[in-house]
């Protein structure tokens, strides 16, 4: 696994954010990162699944969230 996050800000300020597959071992501090940074920029969170990624819910610390 790569464990890469891309991301852009938009001509429209929209801050797009891609991620290749996260290992296991740095799952939880990826999904940490995203949530601070949507928390931080505000707005709403789009969540796109891109190509044969799997669905799944799960949760850290009650921190409940979907993939």
């Amino acid at each position: 696994m790569t464990d890469t996050i891309k991301w852009k800000i938009l001509e429209d300020g929209t801050v797009s954010i891609e991620t290749d597959a996260i290992s296991g071992e740095n799952h939880l501090s990826a999904d940490e990162l995203l949530e601070s940074l949507a928390g931080m920029l505000g707005g709403p969170v789009v969540v796109d699944a891109w190509g044969n990624a799997r669905k799944h819910r799960h949760a850290h610390q009650n921190q409940h969230h979907q993939h």
